[in-house]
């Protein structure tokens, strides 16, 4: 187990690299993801509805509802779209497409030709088909969809990265009581560039809680934040025992 937070720790610290050189770069605005009420993530529960075809939340109705691009999905089913893919056989906390480093590399080299763009497109819908929730991918591409005057699409994914966000904030207030639940290292720092914040340092802590440091804002008190990785580390003991 020491091994496995040690490997956590590794990609958050490399993860959290990339991401605060991306926000020295820019710092973007963004629209709040809409109202929505805290709730603790009772996994059981989400267990236990998405296993039910009876159930309005049951996996493979949701996983329609998000490939036919419904936008009549209350918070509470992304909800269990979101922590319920830990239960999918195919759910990694580690996953990585082999394309995202491609979009990456080619994305920090602004501004980009028509190619450039055209590239940027391919790669990061092949990483977003191979991983639908990695969220830096949702960024690139809606980036570059509406480069190429697709702003329909580009529409669509904002909605979708939007709702996501909205999903893993609702889980908790990012306090050290009501830390927000991921299934993923890097959400952490997506939650918090969405904020508008930089991470500087990260530390794990007992009872699968990651703190995140963050760089002083103006007319913000918030020094850090505290994120729940409990479920993330579970299934990585499970899948990956040998670590």
């Amino acid at each position: 187990m020491k091994r496995l937070k040690y490997i956590i720790t590794l990609i958050l610290a490399i993860t959290m690299t990339s991401m605060a050189w991306a926000q020295a770069q820019q710092v973007p605005d963004r629209p709040q993801p809409g109202k929505f009420s805290i709730k603790k993530v009772d996994f059981n529960h989400v267990k236990e509805v998405i296993s039910s075809p009876q159930n309005a939340y049951y996996y493979p109705k949701l996983m329609k509802a998000y490939t036919t691009n419904d936008t009549t999905l209350s918070i509470e089913a992304w909800r269990n779209f979101y922590y319920g893919y830990t239960y999918q056989e195919d759910y990694n906390p580690f996953r990585e497409s082999v394309y995202s480093n491609v979009v990456e590399q080619l994305y920090y080299k602004q501004p980009h030709s028509r190619a450039e763009c055209d590239s940027i497109e391919k790669y990061a819908e092949l990483s977003l088909n191979d991983n639908m929730f990695d969220l830096n991918q949702m960024n690139f591409y809606i980036y570059v969809l509406k480069e190429k005057k697709k702003h329909a699409r580009a529409a669509v994914w904002q909605y979708r990265l939007d709702r996501l966000i909205a999903a893993i904030m609702s889980s908790g207030k990012g306090t050290k009581e009501e830390p927000w639940v991921v299934i993923a290292p890097e959400h952490e720092y997506n939650i918090i560039n969405f904020l508008g914040f930089v991470a500087t340092d990260h530390e794990t802590l007992d009872g699968g809680i990651d703190y995140i440091k963050v760089q002083p804002v103006a007319g913000k008190s918030a020094e850090g934040f505290y994120f729940d990785i409990s479920r993330m580390m579970q299934i990585a003991a499970l899948k990956f025992p040998d670590i």
